[in-house]
């Protein structure tokens, strides 16, 4: 069908780029011990990650995963906003002398034993033995991971950059692109819905936080990468529709949020809906709509 054409031409473009990425490591490996992968939210980080991690296995390298979110400070220690709240998007909520202790002792070759962040409890407990042998590398992923206070004290040589983001290259007509922004935005909207039970309007009022932290945290080191890497899909608003358009629907006339919601309809208008069966099961947009092979 013309539609799974779509998908699959879609989705090839993409691996082959990470394909390439993952050759460039390759390459350098006996220098690269650290990939440092960032974007800002719903991006599509971790399954990029997963992937460039699959990758990376088949050129003979054995990839770590380590994710930032791990090493957060407990949450009784967490900085707080102007207004008094948990400020969870500032790199000062990541305890990152215990992260650059760690890895710094990894890179010497030597045993820690790193932290999984137990969102509930809202504490970190050390469980994951690790210790890098000669073909091992780290892939780290998180909104922090380009930061010059992350692993500041191991030479540039060492790191390779990537940062991730769906770049859009779709025109709605000559004066209007579609807007980057509002792609992540369904995303999250879809996957907070999916995974957290939040309502759209729950999502659509945080989004300008999450923004303004990305403005802080992210895009001033965008420079600093070695690649970018492009993970918007040119079919998926269509896929995005069957799942958003509901959500979208539910934001009453009352809500502040209402006008943001109309926009976000108006946007999907543009699009026919496309069914998610022909999504495979490793593609980034699977991250936000479910049933990824990664989950």
């Amino acid at each position: 069908s013309k539609q799974g054409e779509l998908i699959n031409l879609s989705e090839s473009i993409q691996d082959f780029r990470l394909q390439q990425i993952a050759s460039q490591i390759s390459e350098k490996r006996n220098d690269i011990k650290f990939v440092l992968i960032s974007g800002p939210s719903s991006s599509g980080k971790t399954t990029s990650a997963r992937k460039l991690s699959l990758y990376l296995r088949t050129m003979g390298l054995n990839p770590i995963p380590i994710s930032l979110d791990d090493y957060f400070l407990n949450r009784d220690e967490t900085p707080l906003t102007e207004d008094g709240k948990p400020d969870f998007e500032s790199l000062r909520a990541i305890d990152v002398k215990l992260f650059n202790n760690q890895m710094n002792k990894l890179l010497k070759g030597n045993k820690v034993t790193a932290p999984t962040f137990d969102f509930i409890e809202g504490k970190k407990i050390f469980n994951k033995n690790l210790q890098m042998g000669e073909k091992d590398i780290l892939v780290i992923e998180g909104l922090h991971a380009l930061s010059d206070e992350i692993l500041k004290e191991i030479p540039r040589k060492n790191k390779f950059k990537m940062y991730i983001s769906p770049l859009v290259y779709l025109n709605i007509d000559d004066d209007n692109r579609i807007n980057l922004t509002d792609i992540r935005l369904l995303r999250r909207m879809v996957r907070d819905n999916r995974t957290r039970g939040y309502s759209p309007s729950k999502t659509l009022a945080s989004w300008c936080e999450v923004r303004n932290g990305e403005e802080k945290y992210v895009f001033p080191y965008q420079d600093n990468a070695d690649v970018i890497f492009n993970t918007f899909l040119a079919y998926e608003l269509a896929v995005l529709k069957i799942y958003a358009e509901p959500l979208l629907y539910k934001v009453t006339d009352d809500d502040p949020e209402y006008l943001t919601a109309i926009r976000l309809i108006r946007l999907l208008d543009l699009v026919l809906p496309l069914p998610s069966d022909d999504v495979p099961s490793v593609s980034i947009l699977r991250e936000f709509i479910g049933r990824s092979y990664f989950e």
